[in-house]
């Protein structure tokens, strides 16, 4: 009896499901490398402070971002035949011998954009104000290039400051790096907060980057920015004397990568960095560290190198790369006065001028504290605005005088007319001069007290007058003369109908106090 055999041949349907899947392994087995994957791996033989030592990474590269176990990260700073030296960018204690090290193949960079603006940020972009995570859609190296010569164009728009004695006598133009020196606590930080502050109703950005300073005093910046509503178009960036001198060498850089974002846009920007000297120490100690060859005062040989790669990169752009502008404001503390120690020597070197603030007039009380004789502008004259350029020679001649009498007066009772005059103009002037903190003043007011000040409008009054005089002006060309505010304002020269305008109104408005003014 023939038994029917049972059929095992497979379903059409399922032989082609198999066929299929085969087809697709074997297709992404012919798309997947099948080679060998190579990764380096260091190991650390030293770890100081702020800087560890690694051998086993042949192929890193310079300023390459390197992560340790744990997560700590840092930056290839030297490229020894036999081992590398790296600057540590976070929290090293739990870093020891043997640890292993890890190339991350990018080079150290920071997130860029609008969307860093009203953030506070450490130097490699993250956030420390507690809003969440930047969401930036870029990400630029810390170290760029500066732009080149043929790419750049001459200084020619104002950035007002909104301090009398530094738009009328030190005028700052976009693009520019003006230095700001001094002593320890005599405003410099003050001069470059009011700066910010007077970009308010600009289309300015501004950048405050600050390195070594105390988180109180940082504190106080940021909740200044807040108040006055600046923080909305400034990013700071912050690394404080307590982070890694590590993190204090890379924040400058890092702040202007975010600032030329702006200007690569055709914007214009404005970064401050408070301060470089503390920016040179941070440097001294890891090349120090890393036993580089120190130098003058301990530093290295490249600490000029290294500033000045750093300001380079402040410039106004030709239109046709966007006319952009980057203006740089660096501080600088001296000691005593010094300004031909070695730090304030080579950044006056690389700048184009500096303001200078005297701890003599901190004391006076002359707030701020600018000594005009020790202060320069070598390209912000050209881009001042022609209302100021018809009073700034008068005044700084008069003020100049001034100066150099009032000292030789001390010792003489006997004075000629011309000098006596020479000194009540001179008091005048440095009342006018003065100016507190966080009220910057429009272009317009400046200009109409100015031209009151040299034409001796406040000669008849009290040295402790003039501030209420100087208030009765701007509040009557405010009021009586808004075209004539506006004109100025847009950079037009004034006529002599428009001085005579100015005078008139000042005249009047200071009238009820010179008619009741002792004779002086």
């Amino acid at each position: 009896m023939n038994r029917e055999q049972p059929d095992t041949d497979p379903s059409p349907n399922v032989t082609a499901w198999i066929d299929t899947t085969f087809d697709v392994l074997a297709a992404a087995r012919d798309r997947t490398d099948r080679g060998p994957i190579v990764q380096e791996v260091g190991t650390v033989t030293h770890v100081g402070e702020g800087i560890a030592r690694v051998r086993g990474l042949p192929s890193v590269q310079s300023e390459e971002l390197v992560r340790f176990e744990g997560g700590v990260r840092g930056m290839a700073f030297n490229l020894d035949p036999d081992e590398v030296g790296v600057i540590l960018l976070d929290e090293s204690e739990q870093l020891g011998a043997g640890d292993e090290v890890q190339r991350t193949g990018r080079i150290l960079d920071v997130p860029v954009g609008p969307e860093l603006l009203g953030r506070v940020v450490d130097a490699l972009g993250r956030p420390l104000d507690e809003r969440g995570p930047i969401r930036a859609g870029e990400r630029w190296p810390v170290e760029r290039e500066a732009p080149p010569i043929m790419d750049r164009a001459p200084v020619e728009t104002p950035l007002q400051t909104g301090l009398k004695v530094v738009d009328a006598l030190i005028p700052i133009g976009r693009g520019q790096r003006e230095l700001i020196l001094g002593d320890r606590q005599t405003g410099k930080t003050a001069v470059a907060l009011d700066t910010i502050l007077n970009q308010h109703d600009t289309e300015v950005v501004c950048v405050y980057c600050a390195v070594g300073q105390r988180n109180s005093a940082v504190a106080s910046v940021i909740a200044d920015l807040r108040e006055h509503d600046a923080l909305d178009y400034t990013t700071v960036v912050v690394a404080s004397g307590e982070v890694p001198p590590g993190l204090q060498f890379v924040a400058p850089y890092a702040a202007t990568s975010i600032a030329e974002s702006f200007m690569a846009q055709g914007r214009d920007a404005l970064v401050v960095y408070d301060d470089l000297t503390r920016h040179a120490r941070a440097y001294r100690e890891l090349s120090l560290l890393l036993r580089r060859p120190p130098g003058r005062e301990a530093f290295p040989g490249d600490i000029f190198y290294i500033h000045s790669r750093l300001l380079e990169r402040s410039t106004h752009l030709k239109d046709e790369h966007g006319g952009g502008s980057l203006t740089a404001l660096p501080i600088v503390e001296t000691e005593a006065q010094n300004i031909s120690a070695y730090i304030p020597t080579n950044l006056i070197s690389i700048t184009d001028g500096q303001i200078f603030l005297s701890p003599n007039l901190f004391q006076k009380g002359v707030l701020p504290a600018v000594d005009v004789g020790r202060s320069v502008s070598r390209v912000g004259g050209k881009a001042q605005r022609p209302a100021y350029r018809a009073l700034t020679g008068e005044l700084r001649l008069s003020y100049s005088q001034f100066q150099e009498l009032e000292a030789f007066a001390r010792f003489g009772t006997r004075l000629d007319e011309e000098t006596r005059e020479t000194l009540r103009r001179g008091r005048r002037v440095r009342e006018v001069l003065k100016q507190p903190q966080y009220a910057p003043l429009p272009v317009a007011e400046q200009v109409a007290v100015l031209l009151a000040t040299t034409e001796g409008l406040f000669d008849a009054l009290e040295p402790e007058q003039v501030d209420e005089a100087e208030q009765r002006v701007r509040d009557a060309i405010r009021e009586a003369r808004p075209a004539l505010c506006d004109k100025i304002h847009d950079g037009t020269a004034l006529t002599d109908e428009d001085r005579a305008a100015l005078l008139q109104t000042a005249r009047e408005a200071l009238a009820p106090m010179t008619e009741t003014a002792p004779d002086s």
